[in-house]
């Protein structure tokens, strides 16, 4: 299938494909951390990400990611739009938060594999910094939003019916 061609206004009609191109160390980071080896007799494939965090509790979580920002970079070279880097950046809080819980993190890293998200994201809107993003890419920021001001608001009205209770 032929890709539309850019309208010469646009400042990426001139680029070379391989301009857009996602670099190959991006690709290779991402394997290497999600999906490098293939469990033996298993369609299955690990990478680095829960091994790390499982060798090294909270340290490995911690390294792999710092490793998974270095994605954010290549996004935003890319021209991926805002709210899709908004995204990525809650794939990999949510992987290196629920990673750093001891056996039942490094199996979620296993099977959430943040970085193949990731990569799959800038894959999907690199080079059109106007694409719309998803429902589901808006649906997962206003969510986490949601869960961030509830775990502000939360304890602050707990605080003040506390405070009423031990008043009256």
């Amino acid at each position: 299938m032929k890709e539309p061609e850019k309208p010469a206004s646009s400042p990426l009609a001139a680029a070379p494909d391989s301009a857009l191109a996602v670099p190959e160390w991006a690709r290779r980071l991402s394997n290497v951390l999600d999906g490098a080896m293939r469990i033996p007799g298993t369609p299955w494939r690990i990478g680095l990400d829960p091994i790390l965090g499982a060798l090294l509790p909270e340290l490995g979580d911690a390294l792999t990611g710092v490793l998974s920002l270095s994605l954010l970079v290549v996004a935003f070279r890319q021209r991926v739009p805002k709210l899709v880097m908004a995204r990525m950046l809650i794939n990999i809080g949510i992987d290196a938060l629920l990673g750093a819980i001891p056996v039942i993190g490094d199996a979620f890293d296993f099977a959430f594999k943040a970085n193949e998200k990731n990569l799959e994201l800038i894959e999907r809107h690199r080079g059109d910094p106007l694409q719309r993003a998803t429902w589901s890419d808006r649906l997962v920021v206003g969510a986490v939003v949601l869960a961030a001001v509830a775990c502000v608001a939360l304890p602050l009205l707990l605080g003040v019916a506390l405070l009423r209770l031990v008043l009256s």
